[in-house]
Order: C-alpha cells, then sequence, then structure tokens
C-alpha cells in the first residue's frame, strides 16, 4: 500500500512538473497583451508592430515617442485593427489563396521581379508567411471600411449641386490630361542652317511616328543616333510629363492639348528651347462621355449537380434551335435561363456601357450584328444563347459629372467618418489591457 502511494505522489509530482514546464513555454513563446471582445491581442503582434514602426522611422530619419508611450499607441491601434477584423469574419469577409497570389503577383510586377524571385526574397527574409498575413488583413480591412462608412455617408442633390457650381469643383472637374514630349534643343549660338536641320529632323521623327513607329521609340532611336553616329541626328531629350491639369502644363501645350484626342501626336512646336513633339497620351475626367451602350438579352444554362457540362451544351443548342424555329426568345429564357438577374425579364439585360459586362461574353456579343441569334458559347459562368437587340452611342456627360462630384464629396467625408466609426466602435467593445509587467514590456 505505501508503495502504491509512493508510485502515485512521485507520478503527480511528474506531472506537476510537466505541466509547470509546458506552461513556462507557452508563456515563453507567447503572451496576451490584450483581450479584445473574442479575441486577443498577443505579445508577439505587438513586437512585429514595434520592429516594423522603428525601422521604418529609421529609414525615414523620424523621431519616435517614448517606448512607453510608443507601446501605448501600438497596442490602441492592434486593439481597433482586432475589433474590426473580428467584424469581417463574422460578415464573411474574406479572401482566398489565389487572390493573396495574385496581389503578390502585382507587387512583384511593381519591383520589376517575377512572382517566384519575390517569393524567394521573402523566404529568404523569413517574412513570406507574415507578408502573406498582412496582405489578407488589409484587404479585409479595406472592404469593411468600404462598406460599414459609405453607408454612414449621405451625399445630396443639393450637395452635388453647390459643389459643380463652385470655383472648387470646377477645377476638380476640369480633365486631366497624360502628356509625353521629345525636344530637339536649339543651342544659342546654333546657325540658322542648323535651326532648319533641326526643324527638318523634328519633321522626320513626326513622320516616322505617324507611319506606325511608337513615340517613345522614334525618341530612342534618334537618342542612339546621335550617340553612336552624330552626323544622322541632333540630341533629342523628353519623357512623360504625368498626369495634370490643364493649368498645370507648359505654357506652350495650354492650348494645344485640350483640343487632342487620345494618342494623337504634335509637332514640330517651336520654343525658345528647341523643337518639341507632344504625345496627349490618355485623358480622364473629360465631360465630353459618349458611351457605347448595347441592350442584349441571353440564356444561360449552367451545369450543376445533375447536369453535365455536355448535358448543359446539349440544352443550350436545343433551345437555340427552338427560338430559330419561331418560339418566343422571352418565353424560353424564363422557363430554362439559370441567370436569377435576368430571368424574371425573359433575359433581357437591358443597356449595358462597354466594358460593363463580363469580358468573355462581351468579347462575344461586340461581334454579333443587331439581332442576331448567336450560337451557344461558352464562359466561367456556363453555356449561353444570346441575341443582341440594339446598340447606341449616349451622352453621359452629365450622369459622368455628378458621379464624378459624388465620388470626390465622399471621399472628402470618408476619412472623419471613418475615424468616427473606429471611436464607436472601439467605446462599444470590451477591452482588458495586460500591464507591462505581466504583458511584457518591451
Amino acid at each position: 500500500m505505501n508503495r502504491m502511494k509512493l508510485i502515485y505522489s512521485s507520478a503527480l509530482v511528474l506531472l506537476t512538473l510537466i505541466s509547470s514546464n509546458l506552461y513556462a513555454q507557452r508563456q515563453v513563446l507567447d503572451k496576451v497583451v490584450a483581450i479584445v471582445d473574442e479575441g486577443v491581442v498577443l505579445q508577439s503582434e505587438l513586437d512585429e508592430r514595434i520592429d516594423e514602426v522603428r525601422a521604418n522611422a529609421a529609414n525615414g530619419g523620424q523621431p519616435l515617442p517614448p517606448a512607453g508611450e510608443l507601446r501605448t499607441q501600438l497596442i490602441e491601434s492592434l486593439i481597433v485593427e482586432n475589433l474590426q477584423l473580428q467584424l469581417a469574419n463574422r460578415m464573411g469577409i474574406r479572401y482566398d489563396d489565389d487572390t493573396i497570389n495574385s496581389v503578390m503577383g502585382n507587387i512583384a510586377e511593381q519591383n520589376n521581379m517575377s512572382f517566384d524571385d519575390y517569393v524567394a526574397t521573402l523566404e529568404a527574409a523569413g517574412r513570406y508567411v507574415s507578408t502573406r498575413e498582412q496582405i489578407r488583413r488589409e484587404l479585409m480591412l479595406r472592404d469593411l471600411q468600404r462598406g460599414m462608412v459609405n453607408r454612414r455617408i449621405n451625399i445630396t442633390d443639393q450637395e452635388i449641386d453647390n459643389f459643380l457650381n463652385s470655383e472648387m469643383g470646377r477645377v476638380s472637374m476640369a480633365p486631366d490630361y497624360f502628356v509625353s514630349q521629345t525636344l530637339i534643343p536649339i543651342g544659342e549660338n546654333d546657325p540658322a542652317e542648323i535651326i532648319a536641320a533641326k526643324e527638318q529632323f523634328a519633321e522626320l521623327m513626326l513622320e516616322a511616328i505617324n507611319s506606325g513607329t511608337p513615340f517613345e521609340q522614334v525618341r530612342e532611336v534618334a537618342q542612339r543616333a546621335a550617340a553612336t553616329n552624330p552626323p544622322t541626328g541632333f540630341p533629342v531629350s523628353g519623357g512623360e510629363l504625368g498626369w495634370r491639369k490643364a493649368d498645370g502644363l507648359p505654357s506652350l501645350f495650354v492650348d494645344i492639348v485640350p483640343t487632342m484626342k487620345a494618342n494623337e501626336v504634335r509637332g514640330p512646336i517651336r520654343s525658345p528651347n528647341g523643337f518639341h513633339l507632344v504625345k496627349l497620351v490618355q485623358v480622364r475626367g473629360a465631360l465630353n462621355s459618349l458611351v457605347k451602350q448595347t441592350h442584349a438579352r441571353h440564356i444561360l444554362i449552367s451545369p450543376n449537380e445533375i447536369r453535365t457540362e455536355e448535358q448543359a451544351k446539349a440544352l443550350a443548342q436545343t433551345l437555340r434551335d427552338r427560338i430559330e424555329a419561331g418560339e418566343d426568345f422571352a418565353a424560353i429564357a424564363r422557363q430554362n435561363s439559370d441567370d436569377s438577374a435576368s430571368v424574371v425579364a425573359g433575359g433581357d439585360m437591358g443597356w449595358a456601357n462597354e466594358g460593363g459586362m463580363p469580358p468573355e461574353f462581351e468579347a462575344v456579343i461586340n461581334e454579333m450584328d443587331v439581332d442576331e441569334l448567336s450560337q451557344p458559347f461558352k464562359t466561367s459562368y456556363g453555356w449561353h444563347v444570346a441575341q443582341v437587340l440594339e446598340r447606341r452611342e449616349q451622352d453621359l456627360s452629365r450622369q459622368f459629372s455628378r458621379q464624378q462630384a459624388e465620388n470626390t464629396l465622399r471621399s472628402r467625408k470618408f476619412d472623419v467618418e471613418l475615424q468616427n466609426w473606429l471611436i464607436e466602435i472601439r467605446e462599444q467593445a470590451y477591452v482588458k489591457i495586460s500591464p507591462p509587467s505581466i504583458a511584457g514590456n518591451p
């Protein structure tokens, strides 16, 4: 009996030691900095955020508040972020791995890297997993904030009218121009024959552009010719001026660029500096918004649990044959189409702006004539039979300007309303912050 008691006591001691060691290991691994409703902020999250802020401050040469104040600020930031992520999860705002990969691919491209090289760089720095999660969090927060804050912002028709009639409104609603230029410089001591030769050289460059050679390529060829074989050309310079309002353009271009069409090139334009060729690359915000529109209808047959891909295609073909034989398109669509958005209207999709339909669907529609009935064609949604009813060009200048004005006003109000909303959810939440002695104070 005593032997059994000894074994039992030894076992309890052993279990206690094991439990204590496991608990100690958990404490070493991480600590809870704050309880936030149904979630927590961990010490590891705080440490990572502190390291990130310190690194950014060092790179930018910016001062930081005292360590205790910085810790308090970052804990508050993490608490508010945690509350938002909890809300986003409850609302079903999630991003799958394919979307994260797509975003990372864009980041890699912006940094002139392949996707694999970008991933390898992150892995070598031990930041691959954390970067993916950071992207996922930022996307979730962006969608949540847009949804929650925009519904709190109300823009009245009177506000839009007042903005459009104001000086600030007229300036901000003016078109933006993206311009590129090439300059053949003239020197102070250039004789008349050299100036004439440079003007002729500019005209030859313009001819090459009008014949189909890209604007930038002509400039590069001229630069190489001047550098490697000077007698064949003259030095040239230039580049993109970026997005600018008309009054932000060089005075030489102020009266010319607004009269140009996108991708048009003009010149040579003489100035004291030399001969210019100017290209209008793109315009945004122009009020002459003449938009191509298409009125179409369709029947969608989607594969499902009881209908295979081939069966869906065969059914679409059968329905198409019935319409061709004289049966009513709308009646067949109401009875058979799987497109819940248009089925009640007999497949009628209404008027759609150019670019307003799914690309793979619009690509087929754009090749069809009015009243033409398509053969069954496949998109990611299933098999379609479509018909173009009408086409037109619609001037949407007024709608466009009012929408732009509303977007501007909404953008102005967004930041203020976002801060109000964040204060509200913070005040309504249950938050318990651990003292530094418990949570750890880096």
